[in-house]
């Protein structure tokens, strides 16, 4: 199939309807949204297409764009570096370098150092596909040159998903027990509690505002009321409401942490969660990014010695973001609807994958069946 490969102009043919502005390194560009040429601009019209640019830029998370944007970066390199031009599309040119991806044979040359996974590839091909349409081209991935080899990899290479570790409540009292008692220690004991008691993603905990539409990039906002706290927060999903009930102790209760926190960070508008000065004294004006959520997992998980067992390498790669999510779904005894609504997922399939020691034989359909 790629024997009649030839190697891909460098210059990729004008559209001149929709020109799409790049640079010669085939950087980043913006959505090329202009008006028809057949309609003759406006004052208003040039302003809704400023605006159709701006809803356009925000289609995607901006963890989401800054992968994107390494996938194509990545790939321009990989074809950089055999001599080739990433424009137009070739089908014939993906087909090589995912296969290139999932069992590189020139280390030194290839873009990843390591055979990637099957839903890492896939990924990649997701991230090139959102750059050719960037550029004003479109990537077919249904081409038999990219579908044939996909299909090979997933079967030779495909394994099932690696699932982190959860945090149980056990591990998520040990965790908060290592937190300090400045103001960072409040801060950092109110994510955990918050995120595991809400089920919360990382992108999410660190999006809330304290009010509705306190900031432009806010993902959520906070009532809390005498019961708990009601979350209404922007997830993958959709928007959707998580009501977090107070706790049996005040020591590990979510509300209780976050109105600790509110009060002597003094925080009552704008972003909740807030970087903090060296001293842990003061609340700084910076919302936190996400990443902080993952290196606070990681560091109270080795603070609280969860699986001694493990070397502490093996520990970190066990625990992530998700690990909270996976901790709830798994030690929440209530049924598996109120799980998957308080997740926000979309199926109780989706639910089953989060929940770690779910008892799997519960319903025995052989006995059912007269065996």
């Amino acid at each position: 199939m790629l024997d009649g490969m030839t190697k891909t102009p460098s210059t990729p043919p004008a559209d001149p309807l929709h020109p799409a502005p790049r640079n010669k390194a085939h950087g980043a560009v913006s959505p090329s949204l202009t008006l028809p040429v057949h309609v003759a601009g406006s004052g208003a019209l040039d302003r809704l297409v400023e605006t159709a640019r701006g809803y356009a830029r925000h289609a995607l998370s901006d963890n989401t764009l800054r992968a994107y944007a390494r996938d194509w970066a990545q790939f321009t390199r990989w074809c950089r570096m055999r001599g080739t031009d990433p424009l137009p599309p070739s089908p014939e040119l993906i087909g090589l370098y995912i296969a290139d991806l999932a069992a590189p044979r020139d280390k030194a040359s290839s873009t990843a150092a390591r055979s990637l996974s099957v839903s890492s590839i896939e990924r990649r091909l997701s991230g090139l596909s959102w750059g050719y349409t960037q550029r004003g081209f479109n990537l077919d991935r249904k081409d038999p040159h990219i579908v044939t080899i996909l299909a090979g990899i997933r079967r030779r290479h495909g394994r099932p998903p690696l699932q982190k570790e959860a945090i149980l409540p056990e591990d998520i009292r040990a965790m908060v027990a290592t937190l300090p008692h400045d103001l960072r220690g409040l801060r950092d004991r109110a994510i955990l509690l918050l995120g595991f008691a809400g089920g919360l993603r990382r992108s999410e905990i660190v999006s809330f505002d304290h009010g509705k539409d306190d900031t432009p990039d806010s993902g959520g906002w906070v009532e809390i009321q005498e019961e708990g706290v009601l979350l209404t927060l922007r997830g993958k999903t959709g928007w959707r409401e998580v009501e977090i009930a107070r706790g049996s102790r005040e020591q590990t209760c979510p509300v209780r942490a976050l109105e600790q926190w509110l009060h002597y960070a003094r925080i009552g508008f704008g972003p909740i969660f807030l970087a903090v000065s060296r001293d842990g004294k003061r609340a700084l004006g910076r919302r936190l990014n996400d990443k902080h959520v993952a290196r606070l997992i990681k560091q109270t998980v080795l603070g609280a010695g969860l699986r001694p067992d493990l070397p502490q390498a093996e520990r970190l790669r066990l625990y992530s973001g998700h690990s909270l999510r996976a901790g709830l779904a798994s030690s929440a005894e209530v049924d598996e609807r109120y799980v998957q609504k308080h997740l926000g997922h979309a199926s109780a399939e989706m639910t089953r994958r989060y929940q770690r020691r779910r008892d799997r034989f519960r319903v025995n359909l052989t006995k059912a069946a007269g065996l």
